[in-house]
């Protein structure tokens, strides 16, 4: 559907775009992601012909777009912008009934294709582009009188009235909240599944595009560093070249797809961040031991026991372990072992584990910590299979420390190290 080759871009003296070569299958949702000042919004424009290449060539269905006149082009692809802002007053719909301009004659009202039947499939195509985007009942409304989330749906069905087979979106979900940033993506996903459209979205969340993008285009420094599947682009190399930041990639425990978290700058070699004890088992805090200790965190975790998964992570990482029999409850000697951490440690870290009669000398042993952070991803009534004791030290322990999800966890314990040692250094003087 869309080729490029070999094209370079310069503005301002600036080569924003150098040699960049790919291709766009029919069908397929291709992710354009990079740092700010990447190219990307320069490539969606030179795809387009907004914007005329300074060497190379793009092609859309196989036609040059330079040969293509601009209706021609639009009827191949339409465009998201990143800018929602409109300054005219027309209403919603009449904003959407825009993207059927390509199709109208210069000197006719009616399609271009002539006729009360194309002016009929004008107005279909019209009402079904902002019932799938949910404007309908906004039809009536000035465009400068919806919020920034409606409005970028308003845009989203102009594109698709315009009824092209390719679709561009710049940024679509930056303005937006998390819940319009999901609708969005879910809907662009559906026009790819269900109406074979083919889209190329720069999307700054490498998180959503990893889950919803069959592939990734990594643009950094005007070229493309990696194309591909996202787990095979958001390798920790590319985006420590990409982005010049360290970061730790894995599989979201939820969604199965790639993951990536940003790291804090690592401390020098000879110096710990602080230490760190996490309460953990049944595979619920192997990312989080990773992150920590990629963090700079001396890191120990237990009780747990031989088997699980979480023990064979920390085991791999080199990390502190306490281990005790398999399938049997924590022993005597191991809750020792865990008190011992956990009052040596800066901060302790409270997985979101199911709890049993089994593992519940772990949770009593958590009132030693000097500062506790609660990892929640479901309610603690979900997995507490140890009762009304289980239940109040959970509560405890909640309310005494502070409760997170996975991806506050770095921030949260850097926080609870800092506070643990002005505690000490109060307490000293």
């Amino acid at each position: 559907m869309i080729e490029i080759d070999d094209v370079a871009v310069e503005l301002g003296g600036n080569r924003i775009l150098d040699g960049v070569t790919t291709t766009v299958d029919d069908g397929r949702f291709v992710g354009l992601v990079g740092p700010n000042g990447a190219g990307k919004t320069t490539l969606l424009r030179t795809i387009t012909g907004a914007l005329t290449p300074d060497a190379g060539e793009v092609r859309l269905g196989g036609d040059p777009v330079s040969a293509l006149s601009s209706k021609a082009a639009s009827r191949r692809v339409a465009v998201v912008p990143q800018d929602t802002s409109l300054s005219f007053d027309f209403p919603v719909e009449e904003v959407v009934a825009m993207g059927r301009n390509p199709y109208k004659s210069r000197f006719s009202t009616g399609s271009a294709r002539g006729g009360d039947g194309d002016a009929t499939t004008d107005r279909e195509l019209v009402a079904a582009a902002m019932a799938r985007t949910e404007v309908a009942h906004l039809a009536d409304r000035p465009i400068t009188a919806v919020s920034g989330g409606e409005r970028q749906r308003v845009l989203l069905a102009r594109a698709l009235a315009q009824d092209a087979p390719a679709l561009l979106l710049d940024e679509p979900t930056a303005s937006l909240d998390i819940n319009h940033q999901v609708r969005t993506l879910e809907l662009v996903r559906e026009l790819v599944d269900d109406d074979g459209k083919t889209v190329v979205a720069a999307i700054h969340d490498l998180n959503l595009a990893a889950h919803y993008c069959d592939e990734l285009l990594l643009l950094a420094d005007g070229v493309i560093r990696a194309s591909g599947d996202p787990a095979a682009v958001l390798s920790e190399g590319n985006l420590e070249a990409a982005f010049d930041t360290r970061a730790v990639v894995s599989s979201h425990p939820v969604t199965g797809s790639t993951y990536v978290t940003a790291l804090p700058e690592r401390p020098p070699e000879d110096e710990s961040a602080g230490r760190v004890h996490v309460v953990g088992g049944g595979g619920t805090v192997s990312r989080l031991l990773y992150l920590l200790s990629a963090a700079g965190y001396e890191v120990s975790v237990g009780a747990l026991n031989e088997g699980d998964s979480d023990l064979e992570t920390a085991r791999s990482l080199g990390l502190d372990a306490v281990a005790d029999e398999p399938f049997a409850p924590v022993g005597d000697a191991a809750r020792r072992e865990v008190e011992s951490r956990i009052r040596n440690a800066d901060a302790t870290v409270v997985g979101d584990v199911e709890v049993g009669a089994g593992n519940l000398d772990n949770l009593r042993a958590v009132r030693e910590a000097e500062s506790v952070v609660v990892v929640e991803e479901r309610p603690f009534e979900q997995r507490n299979y140890a009762g009304s004791e289980a239940a109040a030290l959970y509560r405890e322990l909640s309310e005494r420390g502070r409760v997170v999800g996975p991806d506050e966890l770095l921030s949260a314990v850097a926080d609870a190290v800092s506070s643990g040692v002005e505690s000490v250094s109060a307490d000293s003087e």
